[in-house]
């Protein structure tokens, strides 16, 4: 039997009573929904301080999804994996704590913390010193330490149960899914979006995904890969929708017609006028971005400030006071890290001295320039899509680029990755010609390469590649597949 105790997070604990039960009846549904995926018999206990999920198989594999499901749970803190047992004495608890966690405490120092609820004729203290001496006696080389152990052996204990805690995991914080309004998330398919997604996600608000395609399409198939992902990964105990804007018009509109040191923002207002409309359409009340202060020069406070007023659409940036260093951490760590490095930049619009500090009635004399006819058809024209239905046709659209194991002769292998990964980790294929060329630059060097040849272009995770390959095709370079090796 596989049993755990999940922690609500602190921010749940200290709201009113009615709000709290809410909470927690809607966290008790999503963890059954998501597990019950893993063990159809899954049961899930809400006790008010805590909820406990317990299944009845015992395999590794199902230990080990379950403890990923959990992680990817908003409103959990954390959650212990425990041992239940039932005691008469503290003997007890020390014969069934002993063998699960001897081998965790050999040639360490450790100490023992408890937790009591229940009427007992032993305190807390009594469990520690009791278990903590047997514990001492009994495994030679652990010793006791009170203050920073190397080890910490924690058990529960509620009436007459004891729950030894075999191992402690971190969850994703935040509330549940949706104690949030929905919010409408613009998504790129880059480092900031991708996280500025996830942070709603984790704060409880059932987040749809707006994508305004301005590269093509291989740059949507890279974007519906992430947004994919976020939903599967965070947020798969409920349906949200994928919204697809060709943008591409929009920005001939505005290259051709605006002055080019305010394109930047006019194009950020066109956007937030669209975002508005669709936000509007689904009864959604806010959107979301993933710009930060400073990070590129629309992004200053002057030009936020002029592009904010184009709408009365409540725009929340989660990451405003975020740093890029920050930024591309907390993506590593969810995941998106490697996707968004392969995606390469679609700005829209260059500008040559683009301005830092937009005056409002500048760009609106700008804007009369603009034929605002081409905005109502684009958004009257977008794409609203289930997000389950992206992954097959990600899958279908993906087939472009096929995927090889073994090399065929005379192939040449294309290392896409970075100069640091490269350095850290060389590809070396004996009999093989491999050409050293960072994602960043095929766009612009590939097409130097000899034309008659087969080219497998390989990364560490093969995400990359994917999308580079399937980018080649569109630019006409058929010839190029992906090498998994």
């Amino acid at each position: 039997m596989l049993k755990f105790i999940v922690k609500l997070h602190p921010e749940i604990v200290i709201k009113s009573k009615s709000v709290r039960k809410r909470f927690t009846k809607i966290l008790e549904k999503n963890i059954k929904l998501l597990l019950g995926r893993v063990d159809e018999a899954i049961t899930v206990k809400n006790n008010w301080d805590n909820i406990t999920v317990v299944s009845k198989l015992s395999d590794e594999n199902t230990r080990l999804a379950l403890i990923d499901g959990l992680k990817r749970v908003p409103g959990i803190v954390l959650f212990l994996e425990v041992q239940e047992e039932q005691f008469e004495t503290l003997d007890d608890i020390f014969q069934h704590t002993l063998p699960l966690v001897k081998t965790q405490i050999e040639n360490k120092t450790f100490c023992v913390r408890v937790k009591r609820q229940g009427n007992h004729d032993f305190t807390s203290s009594d469990v520690e010193r009791y278990v903590g001496g047997g514990l001492n006696q009994n495994v030679e080389s652990a010793s006791v330490k009170l203050s920073k152990p190397q080890e910490t052996v924690k058990i529960e204990i509620k009436d007459q149960f004891a729950y030894i805690v075999r191992s402690q995991h971190r969850g994703l914080g935040g509330f549940p899914l949706p104690t949030q309004e929905d919010v409408l998330s613009l998504v790129s398919g880059g480092f900031d979006s991708g996280v500025a997604t996830y942070q709603m996600i984790r704060k409880g608000a059932r987040t749809h995904f707006l994508f305004f395609n301005l590269g093509g399409a291989a740059h949507e198939i890279g974007v519906k890969q992430v947004s994919h992902y976020l939903w599967k990964q965070y947020s798969s105990t409920h349906r949200v929708k994928f919204i697809t804007v060709d943008f591409e018009p929009v920005v001939a509109e505005i290259l051709e017609n605006v002055e080019n040191s305010q394109m930047g923002v006019v194009l950020k207002r066109m956007m937030m006028r669209a975002g508005s409309a669709v936000a509007n359409k689904l009864g959604i009340q806010a959107l979301v971005t993933g710009e930060s202060i400073g990070q590129v020069s629309s992004q200053t406070l002057a030009n936020l400030s002029v592009i904010d007023r184009v709408t009365e659409t409540l725009i929340l940036r989660p990451l405003i006071q975020h740093d890029k260093e920050e930024i591309i951490r907390i993506a590593r760590d969810i995941g998106t890290c490697e996707m968004a490095e392969a995606m390469p930049e679609y700005c829209g619009v260059i500008s040559k001295k683009p301005t830092v500090k937009a005056v409002l009635k500048k760009i609106e004399a700008e804007e009369t320039k603009f034929d605002f006819d081409v905005l109502d058809t684009v958004v009257k024209n977008a794409t609203i899509k289930d997000i389950r239905d992206i992954e097959e046709e990600a899958k279908e659209e993906v087939k472009e680029a096929e995927n090889v194991s073994e090399l065929p002769e005379n192939a040449v292998v294309v290392d896409i990755r970075s100069p640091e990964e490269e350095d850290a980790d060389p590809l070396e294929l004996e009999g093989v010609e491999v050409v050293h060329l960072p994602f960043f630059r095929l766009a612009t060097k590939f097409g130097d390469l000899p034309q008659d040849k087969d080219y497998y272009l390989y990364c560490s995770k093969g995400v990359m590649s994917q999308l580079q390959a399937l980018i080649l095709h569109e630019n006409g370079f058929t010839k190029v597949k992906v090498y998994r090796p």
